[in-house]
């Protein structure tokens, strides 16, 4: 049941599937729907047709049946994404806008919110009406916004916070040498990439960009930059997602001084030189971490290639925005898998996918992927191998590296286990006395 009491009903699992495809939402997930090819769901983000004839419908109170236009084999691991969470239809229909503040939300989780005070935190404490509360331990978490890595570690240490949001780099061998088994390194499907407007010059010329790949010393980045088990990545999906093991491309195995040299010759046939040098700005979302690495990124091109970034931080949020206006050259952005496969990532280079903020358009990536998710796991790989090589060659964003986890975790935590999603849940922790 909802935690107002109401029960939770397959026309509210229906409900929540049509809002997040209509264009009155316009939610930047809405390709969600498309990329799990259900039925229609394109043709009603294109406005060509009605959200209610979106290929689910409930066939009772606690049955739903989904109607998809091709197989997709992935299907089941896609459902289990909070973009697909239901929702309370009357709670949203009631207070527009205003559904989520804490005085008004109703939901379903373990735990509901409780206080909402921006740049200050958020609370939520256990609901009582929970399918699973008689296993929920935990009464009360509070979740504290904490852009400074080094700030979150001083709280940390000052008993304020149980569990950090990551380790700054900075700090992470000392952490490890002090703290020891505090210091938990998880694996983590996740790639931090920097993305072009594919459609702005001088960045729709293919060349320019996979000339600022290869000038890229993505080794140092990750080892002596980071330095926590990060790896150095040449592909756009997660080398390990779905077990594909897709083949890097060739340029991933030589030199840096070879790579240098090929990016040079690149950036000449397009017209740049020592004499007209490329110049632009790298924009970043306000971050200790981001900011090292996209210094570290500029020094590496104004060394290698003789070109000119200029840095530029936004807020989170502000930054989406940009991203979604199209106001940039090169963003720094990152993606972590909502399910484990290959298409998570490749999704996002699709023509007509919604968080294709490169305004990336190639019908034979297209097509690839578009095979891929209608074939067998093993038929896939072919296709996305082909999709992983067009990107290889136009470059749509840098892949930089290949995520771990890192965090402080109290030792009276128990049940802390952190999914290769990045996921863990209140609801399976508890504190030991302490």
């Amino acid at each position: 049941m909802w935690s107002n009491g109401d029960p939770i009903t397959a026309q509210d699992v229906v409900y929540r599937w049509r809002r997040l495809v209509s264009q009155a939402t316009a939610s930047p997930y809405e390709s969600y729907l498309s990329n799990m090819h259900v039925l229609n769901a394109q043709a009603i983000i294109d406005g060509k047709k009605k959200p209610a004839e979106l290929g689910i419908k409930s066939l009772d109170t606690r049955k739903v049946e989904v109607s998809l236009d091709q197989p997709v084999s992935y299907f089941l691991q896609m459902l289990a994404h909070p973009a697909l969470v239901p929702i309370n239809k009357k709670d949203v229909e009631q207070f527009g806008g205003k559904w989520t503040q804490p005085a008004n939300i109703v939901s379903s989780g373990a735990y509901k919110l409780d206080q909402w005070v921006v740049n200050e935190k958020v609370v939520a404490v256990r609901n009582s009406r929970y399918w699973d509360d008689a296993h929920t331990v935990i009464n009360k978490v509070t979740y504290l916004p904490v852009a400074s890595g080094t700030a979150d570690v001083n709280r940390y240490r000052a008993g304020e916070i149980d569990v950090t949001y990551t380790v700054p780099e900075t700090l992470f061998k000392s952490l490890k040498k002090e703290l020891g088994p505090e210091v938990h390194v998880a694996p983590k499907l996740a790639v931090y990439y920097y993305e072009f407007n594919t459609q702005k010059a001088p960045f729709n010329d293919p060349r320019v960009r996979l000339a600022l790949n290869l000038g890229l010393d993505k080794s140092v980045i990750a080892e002596k930059v980071l330095g926590q088990g990060q790896t150095p990545a040449w592909t756009l999906s997660h080398y390990a997602a779905g077990g594909y093991n897709l083949k890097m491309p060739d340029y991933a195995g030589w030199s840096q001084e070879k790579r240098n040299d090929k990016a040079k010759a690149l950036l000449r046939e397009a017209g740049f030189d020592a004499q007209h040098p490329l110049a632009f700005s790298l924009l970043y979302n306000t971050s200790e971490s981001h900011q090292r690495i996209a210094i570290a990124a500029s020094s590496m091109w104004k060394k290698n290639l003789g070109v000119v970034a200029t840095l530029q931080n936004q807020e989170w949020k502000t930054m989406l925005d940009t991203m979604h206006t199209g106001n940039f050259c090169l963003v720094r952005y990152a993606w972590i898998a909502d399910y484990d496969e290959p298409s998570t990532f490749l999704n996002n280079f699709l023509s007509n996918s919604s968080e294709n903020t490169a305004k990336f358009v190639n019908a034979d990536y297209d097509r690839a992927i578009h095979t891929a998710s209608a074939g067998t796991p093993a038929e896939a790989g072919k296709f996305y191998q082909q999709a992983e090589d067009i990107l290889a060659q136009q470059v749509p964003a840098i892949p930089v590296y290949y995520y771990v986890s890192s965090k402080l975790v109290k030792p009276w935590i128990g049940g802390f286990h952190e999914s290769k999603l990045g996921f863990f849940y209140t609801k399976d922790l508890y504190v030991m006395k302490h």
